[in-house]
């Protein structure tokens, strides 16, 4: 399953399903709604940009093919488990 924003709404939904059979669930938030609301599983989508968005590299779209592109996507994302798995941890008392 594929979750995306409230405006990919209309003919996406069923492109998605009949060309690339991909169930395309929309998030919407609702109209009673003011300010900054957390929508379910929408803060995964904004936690991994920002884990990209730290390497500085795919700040910017530096790279020609998509295939450099997916190389640094995976380049970040390794850094960021190997800092995970790097990282100390507490001890049980």
């Amino acid at each position: 399953m594929v979750r995306a924003d409230g405006g990919y709404t209309g003919t996406l939904v069923e492109y998605g399903f009949t060309v690339l059979s991909l169930v395309l669930a929309v998030v919407k938030r609702s109209d009673d709604m003011r300010g900054f609301v957390v929508l379910p599983k929408r803060w995964v989508v904004e936690r991994f940009f920002a884990h990209l968005m730290r390497s500085r590299r795919l700040v910017r779209d530096f790279e020609r093919s998509t295939g450099s592109a997916e190389v640094m996507v995976y380049w970040s994302m390794t850094m960021l488990m190997t800092r995970r798995l790097a990282r100390p941890r507490p001890s049980r008392a």
